[in-house]
């Protein structure tokens, strides 16, 4: 059998992280979504040819845990019926474990005609068909939210199948972004394709693939390490998202931590049972949220490939919200994962205190808007929105950063959006006060101001009101999302989750995202600090007093004298 030396090894990881991102490269740039080339809503990965990962790239970290399970679908239904030039596509909820606008392109890639492994592209399409343009917040049932489309050959050896882009078409409201944005996918395969194909002319196929063995035994050993040197031990979290978007009940996610020698077991039963509202999740998504989670913590500094996560066990129940099983609505599907990762990460954080860290502000919080009555011109932007991470033993949170499920992902600047849409942004800015009071204070949330430029539609998906970033060793809760909704001559309105209506010109529509929990006693945080977070206008004169006792002056100086003493931690 063939075998590749330590250097060789170190020259294909680094090759197919490149590739990966070359890949994403090729996608973004093609793309005709802004959503897609501006947000990165995306993923990009190369796959040996049993399925596993190899390289991926940086976009939306919550796909990348779960696109190979995509793969494994395609090569279950087709096997060896596959040639160079082949397109697959799924989007099925219960498959793949996310939305239906999150859509798998899948292509295998060949060499001197054999088959060496695969590329797949994963990026959101804007619309699919369902009940609302864009992202519906209304749909009860699966078959509200638009095409479903298990492991689907649409491209035959480099040439597409028309009936396919027929069925395709007929089901957007958006058809040339969608094609556009379906082949800037092919496009990032066919981009991966040649990378590999430049390399195994050089190595040889079978030199690669020890190399690729190599990759994945280093990992799995490397998470065996670090699974080891975590103290034995069960840990218990549990959280309420506020409601499913239809009933007002909290709905609550559970998670025990068990971790025994080298192996991590997490047992997601006493979580909610499937919803009336969207908020369903496939077990597929909920797995790799908790990859991501794990990653987050465990061996970050290194790539996620095939031999990665061995030591980890995930048991969901059969009748669990994050295990969906049709009929149920998943539209909303990441809602509870944005909770459940922060419950992840807080067990783990008990198991190793060094990394422990405060919650973030948990959802991807999204305002939408669109007008799809002007033919050519109408148009679409569904867009989330960061917000502050949690403290840690160490350092303050992060300010303005999208949420763990989206990672890499982008608001749309300013510019861009006022360019491509009749929506003007008045202000994007620090939300004052969010973050959560600490030793370590939290990251704040922003505060983003809508005008409707012309009568159009709007939505809005905001959660964790009800458990907002929660604080550690004393630190205090970050604040929870607010919306006010300005209408002319209208009463005011604060709706969290809000299906998609009619607004008038001139409406204003202020989103406010939760800020990240404190860590560490308010009173331990230096005087000076404060100050600094007073100027920086983070925090008010009014909760510098009454959150950490330091009373400051109109020249912005402090009263020592009218302070409280300070703590030592």
């Amino acid at each position: 059998m063939k075998t590749a030396d330590p250097i060789t090894t170190e020259v294909v990881r680094n090759f197919v992280i490149a590739c990966a991102q070359d890949m994403n490269a090729a996608l973004w740039r093609s793309a005709y979504s802004a959503v897609i080339y501006e947000g990165r809503d995306s993923a990009v990965v190369l796959l040996d040819e049993k399925g596993n990962m190899l390289g991926q790239s940086t976009g939306v970290p919550l796909f990348v845990g779960a696109i190979d399970a995509c793969v494994k679908l395609v090569l279950a239904r087709y096997g060896t019926d596959m040639a160079q030039g082949d397109i697959f596509i799924l989007n099925d909820s219960y498959l793949q474990g996310t939305h239906l606008h999150d859509v798998t392109a899948v292509g295998p890639l060949f060499h001197k005609g054999e088959l060496v492994g695969f590329g797949a592209a994963r990026a959101h399409w804007q619309d699919i068909g369902a009940i609302d343009p864009g992202s519906t917040m209304g749909s009860t049932s699966i078959f509200h939210e638009g095409i479903r489309l298990g492991p689907t050959r649409i491209v035959s050896q480099g040439k597409p199948i028309p009936e396919w882009y027929d069925l395709l078409t007929r089901n957007t409201r958006l058809k040339a972004m969608t094609l556009g944005d379906l082949n800037a996918q092919i496009s990032a395969i066919r981009t991966g394709e040649k990378r590999l194909d430049g390399l195994l002319d050089r190595i040889g196929v079978d030199t690669y693939r020890a190399a690729c063995a190599n990759i994945f035994e280093q990992a799995r050993l490397l998470d065996i390490e670090a699974i080891r040197q975590l103290k034995d031990g069960t840990y218990y979290r549990e959280g309420f998202l506020d409601n499913d978007g239809v009933t007002t009940d909290p709905v609550k996610i559970a998670l025990t931590l068990t971790i025994a020698g080298e192996k991590m077991i997490i047992d997601l039963t006493g979580t909610s049972g499937p919803v009336q509202g969207s908020i369903n999740c496939g077990a597929v998504q909920t797995e790799s949220l908790l990859r991501l989670a794990y990653k987050t913590m465990i061996n970050p500094d290194r790539a996620i490939t095939g031999g990665s996560f061995s030591t980890m066990e995930v048991r969901i129940p059969d009748s669990c919200l994050l295990n969906a099983r049709e009929p149920a609505a998943c539209e909303w599907y990441f809602t509870g994962l944005g909770l459940l990762g922060d419950l992840m990460i807080s067990c783990l954080g008990e198991a190793m205190p060094a990394k422990a860290t405060a919650a973030h502000y948990g959802d991807s919080m999204v305002a939408a808007f669109f007008q799809m009555d002007k033919g050519e011109d109408s148009w679409i932007s569904v867009e989330p929105t960061a917000g502050g991470w949690g403290g840690t033993n160490g350092g303050d949170g992060e300010s303005a950063l999208i949420n763990l499920v989206n990672g890499g992902f982008r608001n749309i600047p300013a510019e861009v959006y006022e360019t491509k849409f009749p929506v003007r942004v008045e202000e994007f800015s620090l939300r004052r006060d969010s973050g959560g009071a600490g030793r370590w204070r939290g990251g704040c949330g922003v505060t983003r101001t809508y005008l409707l430029l012309e009568d159009c539609y709007g939505a809005l998906w905001f959660e964790r009101a009800h458990t907002p970033a929660w604080g550690l060793a004393g630190g205090q809760s970050g604040a929870g999302p607010v919306n006010d909704i300005l209408g002319p001559g209208g009463e005011p309105e604060h709706p969290l989750k809000m299906r998609a209506r009619a607004f008038r010109k001139g409406t204003r529509i202020v989103t406010r995202t939760g800020g990240g929990g404190g860590y560490g006693d308010p009173l331990a945080r230096p005087a000076g600090e404060v100050l600094d977070d007073v100027r920086a206008g983070l925090v008010s004169v009014e909760r510098a007093w009454a959150d950490y006792g330091v009373r400051i002056l109109p020249d912005m100086t402090v009263d020592v004298d009218a302070s409280r003493p300070r703590t030592m931690m």
